[in-house]
């Protein structure tokens, strides 16, 4: 078997074997297909954590301090750290799948003021 190139970032995207993942998950219908296509392929490791990185994002887009979405969701310091700065400058992806549920009176603060509060 040849060995496959690893994922880096200027060619994660465009991996076949990624875009037929990405393709097969886009054609499940219901949130039951999605979990199902979900559980054969990830192990119940897997799913915890992408399921607390999501809560952590949505926290962190409501404002709450580090502090308070380490004690609520239980992710550590690190976890914490890393899903803002994608949700910040990352690809989007949370940023489009939390928009319809962002809380406008957040859009007034700067990123700044942003920043400033969550490192309290």
């Amino acid at each position: 078997a040849m060995s496959r190139q690893s994922f880096t970032e200027s060619n994660w995207r465009k991996d076949p074997w990624f875009k037929d993942l990405c393709k097969t998950l886009a054609s499940c219908k219901t949130e039951a297909e999605v979990a199902d296509f979900l559980r054969d392929v990830g192990t119940l490791t897997e799913l915890k954590a992408w399921s607390e990185r999501f809560q952590v994002a949505k926290q962190v887009q409501e404002g709450k301090t580090y502090r308070q979405i380490t004690e609520d969701t239980g992710a550590s310091t690190t976890t914490v750290t890393r899903v803002a700065r994608f949700l910040q400058s990352g690809e989007g992806g949370y940023r489009k799948a939390l928009g319809s549920k962002q809380h406008h009176h957040h859009h007034a603060a700067s990123r700044g003021e942003r920043m400033a509060s969550m490192a309290r």
